[in-house]
């Protein structure tokens, strides 16, 4: 088909539409990325709080009282893989997706897992790790507590049965420089280094605290706040770096479209002299034929 002034700034045009609606991505990518960032700020205090809790409930038990499941006993694992539900961000679900499975397939045990995003759902099950549960990704902050109460949910009766001694969890998370890496850790089963670390945290007051009332039921409940902020961390710090991964690639395709205007535009103006020659030279033409 042949290249014309109108083609070309029809070209135009649609090239400057879809810049303005990258960019409109770009602005609400870099927006979501400090909401997100500032959510996990807000935890610190509260696990800060829950930590002193747990070590006073480590303080006032045995260790033989505390119900702890050591690591190999139990065969089957548990893992939570933080994923996205939209296009659009790069090698994001392919990268954490490819840690996961070689981190699983290291382990050398069933594991049974769940994903948070159907991109990553995908992933997993095309690299023979089929997930036994789906979850949404939430689209906001607000929505990150309804997501943990629903893997809580999920997880608790297998847990509670001794069915699953070990929960991991798997999900990228934001470095320096906008970019984002994957990461794991592992919330169950408490080992005794990180109950350790606990008992020697120094209560902030001079009074020491004490633990009433039915200490398992108070350190059961500590243990369930240690959960959750861990998994609202991890989806927190998961979704900065979704929107981080967005933002660079709309960055380069915002840089893409840049180039891409730049050529059109050089041969629109080729074109269009082009067409000024001709008419010049029709002109000239006419003249010295009329003389």
């Amino acid at each position: 088909m042949s290249t014309n002034p109108s083609s070309l700034t029809k070209k135009i045009d649609g090239a400057k539409d879809l810049q303005a609606v990258v960019r409109s991505m770009k602005a609400l990518a870099a927006s979501s990325i400090s909401q997100y960032e500032r959510s996990v700020l807000a935890l610190k205090d509260y696990d800060r709080t829950v930590e002193l809790g747990l070590g006073a409930c480590f303080r006032a038990l045995t260790l033989e009282t505390i119900a702890t499941s050591p690591v190999g006993q139990i065969p089957l694992a548990g893992a939570v893989v933080f994923g996205s539900d939209q296009g659009l961000v790069g090698q994001f679900n392919d990268l954490i997706a490819d840690y996961a499975v070689d981190q699983i397939k290291a382990e050398g045990r069933p594991f049974r897992v769940w994903a948070i995003g159907e991109r990553v759902q995908g992933r997993l099950a095309d690299a023979g790790l089929k997930p036994a549960g789906l979850f949404n990704v939430p689209g906001s902050v607000a929505g990150i507590t309804a997501l943990v109460g629903q893997i809580l949910i999920e997880t608790e009766p297998v847990l509670g049965q001794g069915q699953m001694g070990e929960l991991h969890l798997y999900y990228n998370r934001t470095t320096i420089g906008a970019a984002y890496e994957p990461t794991a850790q592992r919330l169950l089963p408490l080992d005794d280094r990180w109950r350790q670390s606990l008992e020697a945290l120094p209560w902030p007051t001079k009074a020491p605290a004490e633990v009433l009332g039915n200490r398992i039921n108070t350190l059961k409940a500590f243990v369930r706040g240690y959960l959750f902020i861990s998994l609202f961390r991890a989806c927190a710090e998961s979704l900065a770096s979704e929107n981080a991964s967005r933002l660079a690639a709309m960055e380069r395709a915002d840089h893409n479209i840049d180039e891409l205007l730049a050529t059109l535009g050089t041969s629109y103006h080729r074109l269009r002299q082009g067409g000024i020659d001709e008419e010049l030279f029709d002109v000239v033409s006419g003249f010295e034929a009329l003389g």
